[in-house]
């Protein structure tokens, strides 16, 4: 017990003895306080159970695990969940999920959760085109009050092939939309069986290691959208122009990132040049590989191509790219009959006829390449009479009138004006410094 002295100090003393009852009663409050917080916690968090960590609500519905085996594959979700995979502008844990009416989205990806490196998700179609190729299927099961995606697909004639299928063969995909399958050759089909990445790998062209659903998800993509097939069995590592597929996870895929050519489209001159270089390039390997596949696109757009963080330019989306087996020809070629099921109306109009294969020129993806995406390149780029000379073979080279021959030519004249313009500089990493010594860069 603390005693205070009586006389003059009295004045003193009275502020202490104050000063001992303000600061009982803080602590009371405090105690109190505490009590309640304690209180609350017990009721809603039992010690009992473990506390965790808010994380991403990566919900069945917002991957479309909810409609598979209707979807791509599983081969990428442990990597979701575990929050290996991050959204760009995403990366706190406890925020939400991105909108869900994009088609595409920037994102992170990681081993070993140190290390990021970016990456691409994005949908094959968009949620819009999802829901109404859904509808179309329920539609097509007339009478049924409840529609389970899955269960009206499995009872069609096309999927009941499949299932008892041991070899993709052309039947299995007559009649589907996707432009790598209007021509296809046992050789082309083979590669899909072989390198189809939702599998384990077994090497063999036979389907034995497929299960049924395996097979739904194969047949639904390729119906769908063929691109993450296209990056499956001609990769980017055996030297294809294509970016490498990391995996699925509902209706998502999962590939390296990428920079729409639009964005480059006000670039300087030396890098225009080395960028439609780079295209010229790409076309001509497409007309003539190894592989003896020729490669034409149905369809060109600013998006189409895309370029890493190197420089080094690719075909950002494969699914208007078209195949034709010269070394082994095509087994459909030309058939005047093509059956037609609500496989191949997923996505497209069933009424349109698929154009046939002798359809197909040589020339048609330059065509639309100069006519279409080169000159928002190279437009007013160059000093005279550079410029005339590059406006001169673009205009030549976008003539549909003109042979296949002549079209090809102009392509490479445009081609050999361009290689003098582009600088050897670390700005192009994917060719620096080899193009200080080699005159093949």
């Amino acid at each position: 017990m603390e005693f205070f002295p009586l006389g003059d100090d009295l004045e003193m003393n009275s502020v202490r003895l104050m000063l001992l009852y303000y600061n009982g009663w803080l602590t009371l409050l405090q105690l109190v306080t505490l009590s309640c917080i304690s209180s609350t916690e017990s009721l809603t968090a039992p010690s009992s159970v473990p506390r965790v960590k808010s994380s991403y609500n990566f919900g069945r519905t917002f991957l479309g695990l909810d409609k598979c085996n209707a979807c791509i594959g599983t081969s990428i979700c442990k990597k979701f969940f575990k929050e290996e995979i991050r959204f760009d502008n995403w990366l706190a844990s406890h925020l939400k999920l991105p909108p869900d009416y994009f088609s595409t989205y920037p994102a992170n990806y990681s081993d070993d959760t140190k290390s990021w490196r970016p990456v691409e998700i994005s949908r094959l179609i968009s949620k819009y085109q999802h829901e109404l190729s859904d509808r179309r299927i329920c539609a097509s099961a007339s009478g049924s009050k409840t529609c389970s995606i899955e269960r009206v697909l499995r009872k069609t004639e096309r999927v009941k092939k499949w299932l008892k299928a041991k070899r993709l063969t052309p039947d299995l995909v007559q009649g589907l939309p996707s432009p790598m399958l209007r021509c296809p050759s046992q050789r082309l089909l083979d590669r899909i069986v072989r390198r189809y990445a939702e599998v384990a790998d077994a090497g063999s062209v036979f389907m034995d290691h497929f299960t049924d659903r395996d097979k739904l998800r194969l047949l639904y993509t390729l119906s769908i959208n063929a691109h993450p097939i296209m990056l499956q069995i001609f990769p980017g590592a055996e030297g294809w122009p294509l970016p490498r597929y990391l995996g699925s996870c509902g209706r998502f895929l999962v590939s390296t990132s990428t920079q729409p050519l639009e964005e480059f489209y006000s670039s300087p001159a030396d890098q225009a040049a080395d960028l439609a270089y780079q295209l010229l390039g790409i076309l001509d390997s497409l007309r003539n590989n190894d592989l003896n596949y020729f490669f034409y696109f149905t369809r060109i757009d600013a998006g189409t191509f895309g370029i890493f963080d190197n420089g080094h330019l690719f075909i950002r989306d494969a699914s208007t790219v078209g195949v034709i087996d010269k070394q082994r020809g095509s087994l459909t070629l030309d058939r005047q009959e093509e059956s037609k099921d609500i496989f191949s109306c997923l996505v497209l109009d069933c009424q349109s006829p698929f154009p046939s294969c002798s359809s197909v020129k040589e020339k048609q993806s330059w065509v639309m390449a100069c006519q279409q995406l080169l000159p928002q390149l190279l437009k007013e780029k160059f000093p005279q009479p550079i410029q005339e000379q590059i406006d001169s073979a673009l205009v030549l080279c976008g003539n549909s009138s003109l042979s296949d021959q002549e079209v090809i030519e102009a392509a490479s004249r445009l081609k050999a004006i361009l290689k003098p313009l582009r600088t050897c500089d670390p700005r192009y990493a994917y060719r620096y410094p080899d193009c200080k010594y080699s005159d093949r860069y």
